[in-house]
């Protein structure tokens, strides 16, 4: 009986324009974050001047096109964001852009980012969605009446997708560390004691306590809030806040403003429809209205394939309890679970490569072959740890070396805990297995 109530609840006709607004908002967000990207020379630091890169697991295969090659791919993120502003091929820009921008983020997990993930996906659903068939080029070219009435499953699936990325860093704060000992704020808020007015609060440790518990609420409860329509406008007042603060203290780049203005997906249809109105009347743009939702499909194979895929969303943050040990600690599982910022790790690794024959053995200068921000973060990521010593296993091949072996002194610490030992440094890690489906029995355990 749910079932039904929720199939038919799905297939409800409601306004286009939320959709329509969430398509151009998007492609105008993607379009200044890229253009952000390539103006601060990201493009030539993270995809051109490495010597080496950290693929994902089964993702091997995936390599950067090189100089030239890679400023041709963010020139065409940038015409595919256009293209979905526009509804302009706007089936073929949204493939373009999932394709391009998940490409980028497969070269290396040095580079990763929740927000970048969070971005691969509402491409990939954007794909599936007839943002384009009102208020688009496409409508004008092939002369199209605008559809005005879409099922809510269109609009639902988006409003889900946010919901998910609240909740599970919600879920996520349900740790130790950060609701009983306001780890890492407590480290991170005293740097800000040089602001005026609120500087001086900066240093007093319950302000971070206090930082925390609102974090952690705040993320398990707004998307419920957001999702009521009685108290969807306060909801909206907190989000802007939030993200406001957020970017204030702390470096997160386009993030909170994408949040902020792709939040508005939740507002009445009222709200979607007065803004699309007043850009066509700026666009001087008029066209006949279609108001039947019966050109679109929304029977049991699209719902039970948008169940299929929002399981797999709800199942992944919890892939973690399939691994032993401490998961602020291991890193296995940690990733495409919406945890964010809940950690000051640092760490530093010592790597020495070994000739099996002669037993010669020297350590490697690792900025030789790594850029800060990789030696960074592979000193405290057992994954990248395996992709660098296989690295320096074929490098060394290649100068002579006979079946090198190769280690690491790793030494790691976490929430301002003192340093500690983190893998066990007899372990030849170029023989170590990246599969998902094998723990890190090497990592050491405390």
């Amino acid at each position: 009986m749910a079932i039904k109530s929720l199939h038919t609840y799905l297939r409800q006709p409601v306004n286009i324009a939320p959709l329509v607004i969430f398509r151009i908002a998007f492609g105008a967000l993607m379009f200044l974050s890229i253009s952000r990207f390539i103006l601060k020379g990201w493009v030539y630091n993270m995809y051109i001047l490495p010597k080496m890169f950290f693929p994902y697991y089964g993702f091997e295969w995936v390599k950067p096109f090189g100089g030239v090659g890679m400023y041709i791919v963010f020139a065409l993120l940038l015409i595919a964001s256009i293209g979905i502003i526009l509804g302009s091929f706007y089936r073929i820009s949204a493939i373009l852009f999932f394709v391009l921008f998940t490409y980028v983020e497969l070269i290396d997990k040095t580079n990763y980012l929740n927000h970048y993930y969070f971005v691969s996906i509402i491409s990939f659903i954007l794909i599936y969605l007839p943002a384009n068939t009102n208020f688009s080029i496409d409508n004008k070219l092939l002369k199209n009446t605008e559809v005005t009435l879409v099922p809510r499953l269109f609009i639902f699936v988006l409003q889900l997708q946010m919901f998910i990325v609240y909740f599970f860093a919600g879920v996520a704060k349900l740790n130790y560390d950060w609701l009983f000992e306001a780890q890492p704020l407590k480290i991170w808020l005293p740097a800000f004691s040089h602001l005026p007015v609120i500087g001086g609060l900066m240093e007093k440790e319950w302000l971070a306590f206090l930082f925390c518990w609102i974090g952690c609420i705040y993320d398990l409860l707004i998307g419920f809030f957001l999702f009521n329509k009685r108290t969807v406008n306060i909801a909206y007042f907190f989000v802007v806040i939030f993200h406001l603060a957020t970017s204030l203290f702390f470096n997160i780049g386009m993030f909170p403003y994408i949040m902020i203005t792709i939040t508005i997906i939740f507002f009445r249809e009222d709200f979607h429809i007065k803004i699309l109105n007043i850009l066509k009347r700026l666009c001087k743009h008029s066209r006949i209205e279609n108001k039947s939702t019966t050109l679109f499909n929304c029977g049991k194979p699209v719902i039970i394939a948008c169940v299929i895929f929002f399981a797999i969303q709800f199942l992944l943050p919890f892939r973690y309890l399939l691994y032993p040990g401490k998961l602020f600690w291991t890193e296995q599982g940690y990733r495409f679970s919406w945890r964010v910022m809940l950690m000051e790790k640092a760490g530093t690794a010592f790597f020495f490569v070994k000739d099996k024959t002669s037993e010669r053995e020297i350590e490697i200068d690792n900025k030789h072959y790594l850029t800060y921000m990789q030696e960074k973060m592979m000193a405290t990521q057992p994954d990248m740890m395996i992709d660098y010593a296989k690295f320096l296993k074929k490098e060394y091949e290649h100068k002579g070396f006979t079946d090198p072996i190769v280690r690491a002194q790793s030494y790691v610490t976490i929430n301002g805990s003192g340093s500690r030992q983190f893998i066990d440094d007899t372990v030849d890690l170029s023989k170590q297995s990246n599969s998902i489906f094998k723990s890190k029995t090497w990592v050491k355990s405390y």
